[in-house]
C-alpha cells in the first residue's frame, strides 16, 4: 500500500507545490524566496552581536 502525502502549499503564493521545486510551486516563487535571503528582508533571530574595538 502506497503512502500519499498531501503536500504543503508554496509558501510564497499559497497554491499546490510542484515537485521539481519543492516546497515551491514554481521556479518564480523560488526565486522570490531566495531574494528575500540575499536582500537580508528575512533575517533569524540571535543575539547581539557586540562591536569589535580596534586596538590602534
Amino acid at each position: 500500500m502506497a503512502v500519499v502525502r498531501s503536500s504543503a502549499p508554496c509558501p510564497i503564493c499559497g497554491k499546490p507545490s510542484v515537485h521539481q521545486v519543492r516546497p515551491f510551486c514554481s521556479v518564480r516563487c523560488a526565486d522570490r524566496d531566495l531574494g528575500g535571503w540575499l536582500t537580508e528582508t528575512y533575517r533569524i533571530p540571535g543575539e547581539p552581536v557586540p562591536p569589535v574595538e580596534d586596538d590602534a
